[in-house]
């Protein structure tokens, strides 16, 4: 059994989120800037048993895709011909922001901080894999 990993894709940077072998509990990664995103996988799939991707579904509260899903197609289908053994998943991510920076106000970090968007990224990746386990799960 491999990791899965997951991935809140966005213009300038991407949260990224690992489980264990075991696909029991999702740590986050670190933030690595979107144009750098397939040399990251590329080094990060070469080390390690990787099964499965989980991208964000980026929606509103109405279930409307929001803009950032026409680059999210396009990685996914360049991720495929890169990585054709990986299977990729979706799953929505709506709230996941507002989640991440709720948990990291309440975890006492200093606010410059909890300000950095790198951060929110990586907990925001890091919630939408521990969303697609326990719906695995189900």
């Amino acid at each position: 059994m491999g990791q899965i990993l997951a991935i809140d894709y966005g213009k300038a940077r991407c949260g990224i989120a690992a489980t264990d072998d075991f696909q029991i509990i999702a740590s986050g990664l670190p933030t690595v800037d979107t144009k750098s995103i397939f040399e990251f996988f590329k080094k990060y799939l070469g080390e390690n048993n990787v099964d499965g991707l989980v991208v964000g579904l980026p929606t509103d509260l109405k279930g409307n895709l929001s803009e950032i899903e026409k680059d999210i197609l396009k990685f996914i289908e360049k991720f495929k011909n890169t990585f054709p053994e990986v299977e990729i998943h979706r799953m929505d991510e709506r709230f996941t922001s507002k989640m991440a920076s709720f948990f990291i106000s309440q975890s006492g970090k200093s606010k410059k901080k909890r300000e950095e968007k790198g951060l929110i990224d990586k907990v925001s990746a890091t919630l939408i894999l521990q969303n697609f386990l326990e719906f695995k799960q189900k």
